[in-house]
């Protein structure tokens, strides 16, 4: 049975568990749970993550842990009893977990592994504090070093800033506002600003001394040296080094590191310099031979200086080596330091052996117990401590210290009889007074052990030598009197024996009879002569002689020739226990000498205070013992004594003693009856404090008052001990009388800063801490009315004296953070006059910070779950007299500007934070009743509106993001918490007073605003917390938005008709509340839409300001990423909430109502859906297809169905951005275009807008025309910038500005120019199909055609669809997919390339006209776009595939023509036509007729370098036909079946037949020009083509042409053979041809090769391109349709067709054929005449006069059955001159061209109509329909100029190129070029023309021919005559002949 548990609440999971169990629960490691039964060894309860899910699991597998539960019951809650830290640590590690993780994701190393060694840091100080055996301050130090690593992870993260108390997290719920402000303050300033160290230390380590030729021992001594007062400042640190230069005790680590402690901030300063001096033992001269002298001197070596600044920027300075010095003299040793830092370079110089001096230096900051803290390994391994000379800044009670420094200065000896100077070495001992040398007092420095005996190192025969070396004597207090310092003198001979022969001493007493020690400063000392062997034991002897000069001088001026000799010392005294000065020896011996007491106690003053608080206790003790002798004589004298010593405690120097002086009060003072006399003596200075006219001495007085209160209060408790309490009533007069007279004193006005106010100031700053000394001897009450009298004296004149009133403030503030306004019952008896004072101050706006503080104290202290009675009279209190006040101040100070200056920033700085947090506090203090009180206490409305618009504004300005810092969380929750909890309150005074007839609209639109603003704050959206804060916030707050939001939903239900002051100005902000995306809030807050639509329809009839309203609010919130698809679907469902409302309308108004709100609704979702789409495309980065895209789905749904012009004209400029950005240039000068239109040429004003300024509407669309032009320019759209140049020529010439005309006619005619001379590419055009739910509202299930980019392909665009939609899946055909692919949840692509059908024929038809022109309207204002399918129909022969083989034609209509405002449109309609196997057959053969006779013609007039191309050409067609190509079509319709079943083809099969022995004429005039051209190596191929032909007639079954036939050869534009026997000059005029109407209006050229296996076959193809051998006949045929063909899987796409008059060399493709696969002239052709052809690519129609120069590769297999021919195999392109071309005739007529036989065999015999032509490479592509061919006519165009022959005159020529010799033409053609031919060669053609031809590059030239080359004879007369008439006929007149042109090789 399952019982709830009592004890077993809380657990972690210590195994994971499966949960496999029925009712089981799944647990992971570390899992917190809480538990809620138990049953047999299990437990039932949830996992704290995931409290909704729970389950029953192991009690084995959890480990109980000790918690307290809240609110026991169904919601109880479960809170472990651990260490707060723990608990933090814990749920702050889990938080860590996963965002370290994101960490790696995010690929930030560097925090990544950081943030690992903090966490495990973390774990391993848990564990410590965890096991539980850590003393109290090591339990303190391990938490404080958990909590800065829980800080500064925070902070890396991003986290919250945790609020703490002693190492503890705070709840805010337990203390007041402004104490959490303060801690979370303190813990962010603690984080900004670094605290600066007051003291420094300098960590020394001796590493060793580099030198060549060391062998001595050394001395070296560290010490610091203050280079601007010239003195050192240190002690020294001494080591030795050993004859290697290392420490000679490397084990002790003291002995070679040292720490110099206590340096002050003053220290660290460029002029202190780091002293270092080196002084070998050894021989006197360093050059000496070893066994010279055996004896050991101290010698100097060198110097080494660095100044301590150099380590303030690194701090550490490892392995430092300083170069070591010598001096040039030795007699300048003592002072080689100071030359050194003062670079006298010429007294020293380097050491001989170039020394260097390797130490390590490391500064650390702070005090030294942190520094043993912080360092404890320098520390725990030992290290010598170097003090400053004397006592450090601060002297800390306590102290012992008694050290002598003496200085050895220098001496002055006599020659002593010798030539040279002497050798002095000084010896010094201490002696005491009985004789006997004190032992081990002699310190060298910190790092030696003292010594008893010193030696002085030897400067080399000098009698004047200086030593300059500082010793340390640490004597005993105790061994001081008696005791002496003696000085021997030796001469050090430098002889074999080398002895040192004593020749004088010194002593000098170390105190003086009267006690005195011996004096600081230099003391010239006497030297006593003395023989070398005297003994000085016996001190009995010298001590009697005179020792210092000055004594001795004065005392015997007569010996003044005996004391020649003189040796100087300099002393200094740090001793906390012995005194130089006399007057303080006699202040402590008054007994002795009672007649001096005056005296003394008025030198006191001048004693140094050092002086003084050595002796704190015995002076205080002195004082009051004469106060006790004669209190009337001395009292007014000891109490300045007093004074002044207590003052003295105020320095910073010695304020440490302050607590010496409270023990001594406290333990040691006895003064029982002095308090009579202190109160006596302060009362009389108090009562002439107004008299006076000095009154600094009476400020002093003040200024002690706090110690004075204390020994009177002592002096009384002793009284009242000793006698019971007797007089206690006169006592208390005394001090009520005292306070009278300050009370008198302080209600005195001074005028200005007199010395009045000054003294008023000083009482006023120590009288706050007298209140804890009264309340000893007074009751709480008693005091509070004696301090509140006194603080109620002070004058209230603002204006008096600013310092003063400062003073004022902070006295105040002192009493609020005294002892005893902690008290309730004194503080509701101060509370009042302290806020009398803030008031004032408040309304004055002077002292903010430190009211501010007042305040902040003042809360502190009022918890906030008091509800005691003082405490909520207390708040009664406050409201009444500041809420209004501080109301003010914050509305004051937050509207204030910055300061300028630093002075008033200072004291204007930003106090607001605290303010705030006091208006918090007080706010949550107060309780119904006090907001009862508050609103009951405005006498009038106005009064009350004043206040809630004021309290509403200041609430506005604290939910402001800058309020607080961002990681201030904790407290942005507790301020929202105190104002929705306020605003409750104050709603219902809203509600009561400001409704009906006293309707404020003001008061109403502020508490709207407040509430809309408070909803969006940032941190209340729980959505972007981490799901452990989110739980937390939740479960101690609630969801604070739904709360406010329910009350405006009241607030608004009550509003009633005032509703309509709210419609439309509300819509925007509560539209923003509900796109927050909280279910609740959103249920909530939407109907009131509903409630607008109604109240607006009510007052106007419709709801059109809503609308618009919410429209625009709806972009701008959508577009800063507010809303979602949940948001989109809940406002879409809004539409069944209509019902609620049928009482309000009628029905007809409500029908009305219903169907455009019903409208309404789905307009805007509508919107939302394009918006949604914007906002997620614009995250991406680059910008692609799929953002302009939306753009222009945004922006035509704001033109059509929103007509929002403005947001209409935004759009189109964001559009033009990213078209800018992505370098669209002709869609950004369409897209600007559009905003053009807008404008009219008027003079009307425009306000700015956008980047536009103030300017007139003609003003700025002549700004437009100009960019948009320049745009058209860039985007090389040439054709449209001149249409707008010359509408904005118009207006320039109707303003008669020729200036801009000439301009822009200059502008118009630089675009022409670009246009005949600079290439153009041609653009790819490709269908997109969209499909799946998956996509974009404005792409879904839709098609759509795209402008490729620039050289872009298939492929290349295929892989680009693909990278924007990551997600996508492409589909591998080309069929229409079916609805379960619409409906489908995934994104599927569709694409495949697609022909443009150009709307415009006349140009393209127009002959004469340069392919540059042509080229634009190819691919310009294009809306129609087709592509073919291959398929079978009926049963498939496989003999003869091409019977059944059937063409599905694709025609797309778009909604916009291309190019426009986007690189893509949608498709608007689709229409599918299919073309017989006839027709397919029909324009096969045009195409490759028409590409036969284009190489023929580039190849006659010399455009082809090389002869490949026509070679490879002829192969293809002959070797199909010999091979049984064309044979198929024969058999296919040329059969009797074929012809009786399909009568209506008649026409049809006489054009295959036309066709068929057109190509057989073609190819044997192909042939003859072959013959002329072919090198030599080709001539057996030539040979065998000739043969084949033979075959290939024969097969036609045709061995002599009919009459009708033989004519002419065929007229090829640019020239035929000269020689064509059996030809007849029967000319082709126009009227022999004419068009073959099509049976379907939508004919377009099909295509070839449609392998049954796939569509991707081209590799064959490609191999057989190569080879130039042909396929087997079975494979070229085998056409089969497969529906699982992929226009997908094509290799081969379009490439954009380059017209250009530029040579090859000066473009950015190579001279490479093979570098364009395609170009497009047959897209020129009309959409109607154009057959499918499956064999051979598109002919270009005769119309059109470019011919190309290409490899054939006609007939490649191809895998796109939607790519035309031209797109497939046509890889590059070369244009040429051409003359108009005679048509062939129509077969209607019954008469075929003439043909020329073969230039091979004279008599050639007739070849009969159907001739095959399929086979070789060329034939490879008979069934590939994916290389679709354009040809735009079944027939040749009538033509209406035609040239049949050669003639002088000028030809006119579309494309112009020089070219040697006028020609006939014919219809131009285009001809696939093949890939394998990687070097085409260079043509040069010239053109014999009046106007000035442009050469091509040197490089591509070539000879100038005179004549074409020579054919066998021919009747040449007859042909001539034939072309002049043909000229006539063509040109009536002479026509300009179009510019020449360079040739641009593909």
């Amino acid at each position: 049975m399952w019982i709830p548990t009592e004890h077993e609440k809380y657990g972690v999971v210590i195994a994971s568990f499966r949960g496999t169990v029925p009712y089981g629960l799944s647990l992971e490691i570390g899992d917190t749970v809480q538990i809620l039964e138990k049953c047999d060894g299990w437990y039932r309860g949830f996992a704290l993550k995931n409290p909704n899910i729970k389950g029953i699991f192991p009690s084995s597998y959890v480990h109980l842990k000790n918690a307290c539960v809240k609110n026991k019951g169904q919601f109880e809650m479960v809170i472990p009893t651990e260490d707060s830290v723990i608990t933090e640590m814990t749920s702050t590690l889990r938080d860590w977990g996963t965002m370290w993780k994101q960490l790696y994701v995010r690929n930030e190393g560097d925090l990544f592994h950081r943030l690992w060694h903090i966490m495990n840091e973390i774990l391993d100080l848990r564990r410590q504090v965890l096991v539980g055996h850590l003393t109290h301050d090591r339990m303190k130090d391990v938490k404080r070093h958990i909590t800065a690593r829980l800080d500064w992870g925070n902070e890396q993260l991003g986290l919250d800033l945790v609020p703490r108390k002693e190492y503890a997290m705070v709840d805010p719920e337990d203390i007041s506002i402004t104490e959490l402000y303060r801690l979370m303050e303190h813990r962010h300033r603690k984080k900004d600003t670094p605290v600066q160290a007051s003291s420094h230390h300098l960590f020394v380590q001796m590493k060793s001394l580099m030198c060549s030729n060391l062998g001595e021992e050394l001395e070296v001594i560290f010490s610091l040296f203050d280079s601007k007062e010239n003195r050192p400042i240190s002690e020294r640190f001494f080591l030795r080094l050993n004859r290697n230069g290392l420490p000679k005790a490397p084990d002790k680590p003291d002995r070679h590191c040292s720490l110099f402690v206590d340096l002050g901030s003053s220290d660290l300063r460029k002029d202190i310099y780091i002293t270092v001096h080196i002084i070998r033992i050894g021989r006197m001269g360093a050059g000496e031979k070893k066994n010279a002298c055996s004896v050991q001197y101290r010698r100097p070596f060198g110097c080494a200086v660095l100044s301590i600044a150099d380590l303030l920027t690194g701090e550490t300075k490892d392995d430092l080596v300083l170069k070591v010095y010598m001096c040039n003299t030795e007699s300048e040793w003592y002072q080689i330091h100071e030359n050194i830092i003062k670079k006298l370079n010429a007294r020293y110089n380097l050491t001989g052996s170039n020394a260097g001096l390797a130490v390590s230096l490391q500064l650390l900051h702070g005090d030294i117990e942190q520094i043993r803290r912080e360092y404890s390994s320098v520390f725990s391994h030992g290290v010598s401590i170097t003090r400053k000379l004397g006592f450090s800044n601060i002297i800390m009670p306590g102290e012992m210290r008694n050290d002598l420094y003496i200085t050895i200065e220098r001496g002055e000896f006599e020659k002593g009889g010798k030539s040279v100077a002497r050798n002095v070495e000084v010896t010094m001992f201490i002696v005491d007074s009985n004789g006997q040398p004190l032992k081990d007092f002699i310190s060298f420095g910190s790092g030696e052990p003292p010594a008893t005996e010193y030696h002085s190192f030897v400067l080399y025969h000098n009698n004047s030598p200086r030593w300059s070396e500082l010793l340390k004597l640490p004597i005993p207090v105790d061994k001081f009197r008696g005791s002496h310092i003696r000085f021997e003198f030796r001469h050090c001979s430098t002889k074999e024996k080398g002895e040192k022969k004593l020749f004088g001493f010194s002593f000098v007493p170390l105190m003086q009879e009267d006690g005195r020690t011996l004096p600081d400063g230099t003391h010239e000392l006497i030297v006593h002569k003395c023989e070398e062997n005297t003994n000085l034991q016996d001190t009995t002897r010298y001590l009697k002689l005179p020792f210092s000069k000055v004594i001795f001088l004065g005392n015997n001026n007569q010996t003044m020739k005996a004391t020649k000799e003189s040796f100087w010392i300099t002393s200094f005294l740090c001793s906390t226990k012995l005194t130089q000065n006399g007057d303080m020896l006699d202040l402590l011996k008054w007994r002795t000498h009672p007649d001096k007491i005056t005296g003394c106690l008025s030198k006191l003053k001048e004693i140094d205070g050092s002086e003084i608080v050595k002796f704190l206790q015995d002076t205080l003790d002195t004082l009051f013992g004469i106060l006790d002798e004669n209190s009337q004589k001395y009292g007014s004298k000891v109490f300045d004594s007093l004074v002044h010593i207590i003052n003295l405690l105020q320095d910073s120097k010695f304020h440490h003693f302050k607590p010496v002086m409270d023990t001594y009060i406290e333990s040691h003072f006895a003064g029982a009856l002095a308090y009579r006399d202190l109160i006596k003596v302060l009362k009389w200075y108090v009562d002439r404090i107004t008299e006076a006219e000095r009154q600094e001495h009476i400020q002093e007085v003040l200024k002690a008052q706090e110690y004075i209160f204390k020994y009177i209060v002592q002096s009384r408790r002793l009284f009242s001990l000793a006698t019971g309490g007797q007089n206690e009533e006169e006592f208390r007069c005394c001090i009520q009388e005292l306070l009278m007279s300050v009370r008198f004193f302080l209600s005195q006005e001074s005028k200005g800063a007199g010395a009045l106010s000054q003294s008023q100031a000083v009482f006023l700053s120590s009288f706050p801490a007298v209140y804890s000394e009264l309340l000893k001897l007074f009751d709480v009450r008693e005091v509070a009315n004696l301090v509140q009298d006194t603080l109620g004296s002070l004058p209230t004149i603002m204006h008096v004296d600013d310092s003063l009133q400062a003073i004022k403030l902070q006295c105040i503030g002192k009493t609020v953070e005294s002892q005893l306004y902690t008290n309730p019952d004194s503080r509701y008896i101060l509370l009042p006059v302290v806020l009398h004072h803030l008031h004032i101050h408040l309304q004055e706006q002077k002292d903010l910070i430190m009211c501010a503080r007042i305040l902040s104290n003042v809360f502190c202290l009022i918890k906030k779950n008091s509800s005691e009675k003082s405490v909520l009279e207390e708040i009664d209190v406050i409201v009444a007299s500041l809420l209004d006040i501080l109301l003010r101040t914050i509305l004051e100070i937050t509207s204030r500007p910055q300061a300028t200056s630093s002075a008033m920033r200072l004291q204007f700085q930003d106090v607001t934070g605290e303010f705030v947090a006091c208006l918090l506090s007080l706010l949550r203090q107060m309780t119904d009743r006090h907001y009862q009180q508050l609103l009951n206490s405005f006498n009038t409305k106005e009064e009350l509106r004043d206040f809630l618009l004021q309290i509403f504004t200041v609430f506005r300005i604290l939910i402001r993001p800058e309020m607080f810092p961002k990681d201030w969380t904790v407290m942005r929750l507790v301020a929202n918490n105190v104002i929705i909890t306020t605003v409750l309150y104050l709603s219902d005074a809203l509600r009561k007073n400001f409704l009906n007839e006293n309707f404020e609209y003001k008061i109403w639109d502020s508490y709207f605003y407040l509430a809309v603003i408070f909803i969006n704050q940032l941190c209340l959206q729980l959505e972007m917390f981490t799901p452990s804060k989110k739980k937390k916030v939740l479960e101690k707050y609630g969801d604070m938005r739904v709360t406010m939001g329910c009350e405006i939903f009241s607030m608004w239900q009550n509003l009633g008709e005032h509703k309509l002051h709210f419609i439309p100005a509300l819509i925007g902000p509560f539209l923003e509340v509900t796109l927050i995306p909280q279910p609740d809030l959103r249920n909530v807050m939407i109907p009131i839409f509903h409630d607008m639509m109604d109240w607006e329809q009510r007052r106007s009839g419709n709801f059109k300001q809503v609308e618009a309203k919410l429209i625009d609010k709806l972009d701008s919130l959508m577009s800063e990423g507010k809303g979602d698809e949940t948001y989109r679907e809940l406002f879409n469902s809004i539409i069944p909430l209509f019902g609620p409302y049928p009482s309000l309308l009628k029905k007809i108004e409500r029908e009305t109502w219903r169907e455009s709100g019903v409208s309404l609704i789905a307009t805007v979702t509508r919107l939302m859906e394009r918006l949604l789409d914007y906002r997620d495309c614009m995250k991406m980065g680059e910008v692609d297809g799929k953002k302009i895209g939306c753009t222009v789905s945004l922006l035509n749904f704001y033109k059509t169905e929103l007509n929002k012009e403005e947001m209409y004209i935004r759009y189109i400029h964001k559009l033009y951005d990213l078209h800018l950005k992505a370098q669209n240039f002709t869609e950004a000068a369409y897209t600007l275009l559009l905003y053009d239109e807008l404008l009219e040429w008027s003079d009307r004003p425009l306000r700015e807008f956008l980047t536009y300024p103030m300017q007139t509407e003609w003003q700025r669309k002549e700004h437009l025309h100009l960019t948009i032009v320049q745009n058209f320019d860039r985007g090389k759209c040439w054709e449209n910038g001149i249409i707008l140049c010359r509408k904005l020529a118009e207006q320039y010439e109707g303003y008669y500005d020729y200036r801009n005309l000439s301009k822009m006619r200059m502008m118009e005619a630089s675009l022409y120019d670009k246009i005949m001379d600079q290439q153009r590419l041609e653009p790819e055009f490709f269908r997109v199909g969209f499909y799946g739910k998956k996509f974009p509202f404005f792409l879904r299930n839709k098609e759509f055609v795209c402008r490729g980019h620039d050289y872009e392909r298939l492929e290349a665009f295929q892989q680009r669809m693909l990278n924007e939609f990551p997600h996508a899946i492409a589909m591998q055909h080309a069929n229409q997919p079916d609805e379960t692919i619409f409906q489908a949840e995934a994104q599927y692509l569709q694409i495949y390339a697609v022909t443009p059908i150009p709307e415009s024929q006349e140009v393209l038809q127009r002959e004469g006209v340069p392919d540059n022109i042509k080229s634009f309207y190819k691919v310009n204002h294009i809306w129609k776009f087709r592509y073919d399918r291959p398929f079978h129909k009926g049963t498939k022969d496989k003999e003869n595939e091409f019977k059944s083989l059937w063409v599905e034609r694709t025609s797309l209509y778009l909604v916009q023509s291309l190019p426009g405002i986007s690189r893509w449109f949608e498709v608007e309609k689709r229409e599918v036509i299919e073309m017989s196997p006839l027709e397919n057959a029909i324009e096969v053969l045009e195409n490759k007729n028409q590409q036969l006779k284009a190489l023929i013609s580039q190849c006659q007039t010399r455009q082809m370098q090389n002869i490949n191309p026509l070679t490879m050409c002829l192969n293809g067609v002959i070797d199909a036909a010999v091979n049984g190509g064309v044979s198929r079509y024969q058999e296919a319709f040329f059969v009797k079946d074929y012809i009786l079943s399909h009568p209506e083809d008649g026409e049809k099969i006489a054009r295959l037949r036309e066709l068929m022995l057109e190509q057989a004429q073609i190819l044997e005039f192909g042939l003859a020009v072959h013959e002329k051209f072919v090198p030599q190596d080709m001539r057996p191929l030539h040979k065998k083509l000739v043969d084949q032909f033979f075959v290939m007639k024969s097969s036609f079954g045709i061995q002599e042409f009919p009459a009708c036939i033989q004519a002419s050869p065929v007229h090829f534009p640019n020239g035929s053979p000269r020689v064509c026997r059996n030809s007849a000059p029967a000319s082709m005029s126009p009227d022999g041809t004419r068009v073959i109407p099509r049976r379907s209006p939508l004919s377009y050229p099909a295509v070839n090769r449609y392998s049954s296996s796939s569509l991707s076959s081209q590799a064959s193809a490609e191999v057989s391109n190569i080879t130039g051998h042909s396929e087997s006949s079975d494979e070229v045929f085998n056409i089969q349709p497969s529906p699982s063909t992929s226009s997908l899987s094509s290799t081969h796409s379009a490439s954009p067709n380059v017209t250009s008059s530029a040579p090859s060399s000066a473009r950015a493709s190579p001279l490479l054929s093979d570098k364009h696969k395609h170009s497009r002239e047959n897209s020129c052709l009309s959409p109607r005449d154009r057959p499918c052809s499956a064999i051979y690519p598109t002919p270009v129609e005769p119309s059109q006069r470019t011919l190309f120069n290409h490899i054939g590769d006609g007939a490649l297999p191809r895998s796109d059955p939607n790519l035309s021919t031209p797109e497939k195999a046509s890889p590059a392109r070369h244009t040429t001159s051409v003359s108009p071309s005679p048509a062939g005739r129509s077969p209607l007529k019954g008469s075929v061209q003439s043909f020329t036989p073969s230039p091979v065999e004279y008599n050639s015999p007739g070849l009969s109509s159907n001739s095959p032509v399929l086979s070789g490479s060329y034939s490879s592509g008979i069934s590939s329909l994916s290389r679709c061919s354009t040809s735009e006519t079944s027939g040749f165009e009538n033509q209406a100029n035609e040239q049949s022959g050669p003639g002088p005159g000028p030809v006119p020529m579309p494309v112009p190129m020089p070219v040697p010799m006028p020609v006939p033409s014919f219809s131009g053609s285009e001809e696939p070029v093949r890939k394998e031919s990687k070097t085409p060669p260079p043509y040069s053609v010239y053109e014999r023309t009046l106007r000035r031809p442009v050469p091509l590059p040197h490089s591509l030239s070539i000879p100038v021919t005179s004549e074409p080359p020579a054919l066998p004879p021919k009747p040449l007369a007859a042909r001539s005559s034939h072309l002049e008439n043909g000229t006539r006929r063509t040109e009536p007149g002479p026509r300009p002949r179009p510019l020449p042109r360079k040739v641009s090789q593909l």
